[in-house]
This record gives structure tokens, C-alpha cells and sequence, in this order.
């Protein structure tokens, strides 16, 4: 008798042991959790800035016939802030590059790893060349008929991967895409084609990050 009643102490004291268990896993699951939500609101993507402060064309020529390439000299400044006063961000190598339509036309040029403090802007004047890029006999003729109208839709792209740093804590790596839409505006184009051209942002510049 007294064997069974020790045996009911043993498994009652385990029970007890495993309900203490899983009563403190689940809520290290909830706490971890929320804090994992509580990082997520602070870090969201919507709080990073991103501008197109200037474009500058220096060179500006297309192709007449096929083979088409475009060949283009221009500078572009971005700027970012952080509106964060306890959140800093480690920006790793970053790709700028413009577009039209959808196609490449210059090289990308390579930033290097930036930081940026609590309440920091950061500002990048990078030069963006292309020489014989190719397009396509659409984007050719559709460039083209803008070149000739006066104004060119360009894109600016900002890509790369960046961290996030709390305290001790830096987040993994997030993947970023800056998207900058610019009019570039062409006036006199009778030595055929531009000497010096500034560019006109469009709209703000759309921000995404994923991991």
C-alpha cells in the first residue's frame, strides 16, 4: 500500500512539473512573440525616407539603327533619413543603376557599407555611365519619340541588403529596392544631343524591404 501511494506522489509531482513546463515554454513562445511584433512595428519599411535630391546628364545618344545601345553619362544624388532616435541602420554594399522601361542603361555602381546613426541623414552622389548598353527595338523607338518630345521617364534603382541595430541587438539581413521615377527634360537637340541636363524627381521614392 505504501508503495502505491509513493507511486501516486511520484507521478502527481510530474505532472505538476510538466504542466510548470509547458506552462513556462508557452509563455516564452508569447513573449518571444510579441517581441518579434514589437521589432516589426519599430522597424516597419514606411519609416525609411528615400529622395531623388538631383539628376545631372552629362551625355545622352541613341542608337539610329540596329544594333540599338544608348551610351549616357549622368550623376544622381539620394538621400535617406532616419527618423528613428534609438534604432541605427547598417546599410551593406548598395546598387544604384537607371532604368527605361523596364530596361537597364547604365552599369551599376557599387556604394560602399554606410552607417547611419540615431535621427541621421545620409546623402550618395554616385556617377552612372552607360556605353553601348543595349535595348530592345521597342524601347529604341519609344525613346526615341521621348528624346524627341523633350522629356525622357527614367528610373533610378537602389538595391542592396541592410541591418538593423537596437541596443546590442542587430537585426539579420533585409533585402532593400528604392525605386525613384525622373523627368529628364531635353532642350536643344540640334548638335545631336545634350551637353548638360538636369533631371526633375517625379514623385516620392517607393521604399520595399524584404527579408
Amino acid at each position: 500500500m505504501s508503495e502505491k501511494i509513493a507511486s501516486l506522489k511520484v507521478g502527481c509531482s510530474n505532472s505538476k512539473k510538466l504542466k510548470w513546463f509547458a506552462w513556462g515554454t508557452g509563455g516564452l513562445i508569447v513573449f518571444i512573440g510579441l517581441l518579434v511584433f514589437v521589432v516589426f512595428l519599430v522597424l516597419h519599411p514606411s519609416k525609411r525616407s528615400f529622395n531623388l535630391e538631383d539628376v545631372t546628364v552629362y551625355q545622352f545618344n541613341v542608337s539610329k539603327v540596329p544594333p540599338y545601345a544608348i551610351n549616357i553619362i549622368m550623376q544622381v544624388t539620394l538621400s535617406s533619413r532616419n527618423p528613428n532616435s534609438r534604432i541605427s541602420v547598417e546599410y551593406q554594399p548598395l546598387h544604384v543603376y537607371a532604368t527605361y522601361r523596364d530596361q537597364q542603361i547604365t552599369m551599376a555602381y557599387l556604394l560602399p557599407p554606410t552607417y547611419q546613426g540615431h535621427k541621421e541623414p545620409v546623402v550618395w552622389s554616385p556617377p552612372l555611365t552607360g556605353y553601348d548598353m543595349p535595348i530592345s527595338p521597342y524601347s529604341q523607338q519609344s525613346l526615341d519619340q521621348d528624346w524627341h518630345a523633350g522629356v525622357v521617364l527614367m528610373n533610378i534603382k537602389l538595391q542592396g541588403d541592410v541591418k538593423w541595430k537596437v541596443g546590442t541587438w542587430i537585426s539579420p539581413k533585409y533585402h532593400l529596392y528604392v525605386h525613384c521615377p525622373a523627368n529628364i527634360r531635353f532642350g536643344d537637340l540640334s548638335n545631336g544631343g545634350p551637353n548638360l541636363i538636369k533631371g526633375q524627381p517625379v514623385d516620392h521614392c517607393d521604399v520595399e524591404i524584404a527579408s
